[in-house]
């Protein structure tokens, strides 16, 4: 466990950005488990568990990550609503994982620490992959 005298000073937007990436990937994990529920079939429900799987690693790397560097622990909160149809989540999911890429990459950009900066980026890498799915979901139907 760091100690205040040895923690690194961070400036507050790194830390609200952190904190904004912790509470959408738990409305991810959220609504992703809604989701899968209501998936047509199973392997588009295996597939969307899988994506939920990398919103949970991001998650802990995120909570691990703010931890470090203010000494708290986060209290995450949802950030919005799951959508009640299967077609409604699917959308919702491509759009928010489209915009989280920049985001993202705009948080790997303005780091100065290496394991920031390549945490950042490896989630924006996933997050793409993410959208892809969920796009070929949409024009499955």
């Amino acid at each position: 466990m760091y100690y205040d005298y040895t923690r690194p000073s961070y400036d507050g937007q790194l830390i609200r950005q952190i904190e904004k990436a912790i509470d959408g990937e738990y409305t991810a994990i959220l609504c992703y488990e809604h989701m899968a529920k209501l998936a047509p079939d199973e392997k588009q429900r295996d597939r969307i568990l899988e994506i939920r799987k990398d919103e949970i690693r991001h998650f802990h790397t995120f909570s691990h990550l703010y931890v470090t560097l203010t000494g708290n622990h986060p209290k995450p909160q949802m950030t919005e609503k799951c959508p009640d149809t299967y077609r409604e989540a699917v959308q919702s999911a491509f759009k928010d994982e489209q915009e989280t890429v920049d985001f993202y990459l705009e948080i790997s950009d303005s780091a100065r620490d290496p394991y920031i900066k390549e945490a950042f980026r490896r989630a924006a890498a996933d997050e793409q992959n993410h959208a892809v799915w969920f796009l070929s979901f949409l024009t499955q139907h």
